[in-house]
């Protein structure tokens, strides 16, 4: 190994989201924090660098985007995913969470339904009721411990009048892959009802051996014309305090509206440092992912291994890729109030409480894998203690 994934580097007093909130989020200082998807690990050398450069200069102006950037990204999709992305197809966005919102604000009306397949990641949600939509939920099937998508009734939701279908793809926070015959089925549905896909691909990059993504907009040239493709290399490399990330689309018309809304409310400005980070990633940053991917996989046995040795009530739901684990606590019998507690008072952990997912998520629990194994191991031994002293 050319890393050292094991290495712990104390992230408190930083500013950080994930280490520097405990008090105010979870009433305890000394928590152990696994909930938001961030890595403890050290972003590739590369990434390192080129920021240093950048801040190096001491003139921070205003920016451009310069084609090694585009090439930067043709090339990996090229590459990792056997893609074809053309440069033009390519806009900017500060975060994926944006993209959504503009994507439910342009293609879909006020009051209409804007599908999701539940649980998912909570700002799923968060960006169909701010905008005034509501939240049409195609709640995911649970099948001999994987999710599966529940196509009969979400055809029956596409014949109610629902126009747009936001999916998670990896998904999160069940961590399903989804396999290139699922995907196509649900195109299918989508290509006839006219249904507009709004497709979060964040986490397309990290997969275990054995799975492999699809990128939604290469099943077919008509598939992709009813799509837009959210995408960021932030997850991939631990750069989301970077905010940055992009959208895909060969529909002209499509990516037009996304990037007049950008402009209009002038999020389109490159930034001095992100897309050089990006493009480092991209060009520099490969062999870092795999053994980023192989240690997290190191941990996921870990983990499931550990809870089946100590805590067999709880059952976890093996990932297909991200770097998050999706844990069944139902036989605990506690509700969300009692989890939090088990969590933060007793076992002085967090972990993502599952009920934010939906109500598909009570009794769950998502853990955050991307840590030195250390602070894995010692996070489920206090929970897997505080758990069976409440019994």
């Amino acid at each position: 190994m050319n890393y050292s994934f094991d290495r712990i580097i104390d992230r408190r007093n930083t500013r950080s989201y994930k280490w520097d909130q405990n008090e105010k989020l979870f009433g305890e200082p000394d928590v152990l924090p696994l909930w938001v998807a961030d890595m403890d690990f050290p972003s590739p050398p590369a990434v390192k660098e080129v920021l240093k450069q950048r801040a190096d200069l001491g003139m921070y102006g205003y920016a451009i985007r310069t084609d090694s950037y585009f090439e930067a990204i043709v090339n990996w999709f090229r590459d990792r995913h056997q893609w074809e992305i053309q440069p033009d197809w390519i806009t900017d966005s500060p975060s994926i969470v944006t993209s959504l919102s503009l994507a439910v604000e342009l293609f879909s009306e006020p009051g209409a339904p804007v599908v999701i397949q539940t649980p998912v990641y909570y700002p799923f949600y968060d960006v169909i009721e701010s905008n005034g939509r509501k939240v049409a939920k195609n709640s995911l099937l649970l099948r001999n411990g994987r999710f599966e998508m529940d196509y009969e009734h979400l055809e029956s939701l596409f014949q109610e009048g629902a126009k747009l279908l936001l999916l998670c793809s990896p998904h999160n926070p069940g961590g399903r892959v989804w396999e290139r015959e699922e995907l196509q089925q649900l195109g299918e549905l989508c290509l006839k009802y006219q249904v507009t896909v709004v497709s979060d691909e964040i986490h397309c990059d990290l997969t275990f051996p054995g799975h492999k993504h699809t990128p939604f907009a290469t099943l077919s040239p008509e598939i992709a014309d009813i799509t837009v493709s959210c995408l960021a290399a932030t997850k991939t490399f631990n750069l989301p305090g970077l905010h940055t990330s992009f959208i895909v689309a060969t529909n002209a018309n499509l990516r037009r509206k996304m990037a007049r809304r950008l402009q209009t409310l002038s999020l389109h400005m490159a930034s001095h440092f992100a897309q050089d980070a990006v493009e480092a990633a991209y060009r520099d940053g490969a062999d870092w992912l795999d053994e980023m991917m192989a240690y997290v996989q190191g941990n996921l046995e870990y983990a499931i291994d550990y809870l089946g040795s100590n805590l067999p009530q709880v059952k976890p739901l093996r990932p297909d890729g991200t770097y998050l684990l999706w844990l069944d606590c139902r036989e605990l019998g506690l509700d969300a109030k009692g989890l939090k507690h088990l969590m933060y008072n007793k076992a002085k952990v967090a972990f993502n409480e599952g009920s934010v997912f939906g109500t598909e998520g009570a009794g769950w629990l998502r853990i955050n894998l991307a840590c030195p194994r250390s602070i894995l191991e010692q996070a489920l031994k206090q929970f897997c203690d505080a758990a069976n002293a409440n019994e």
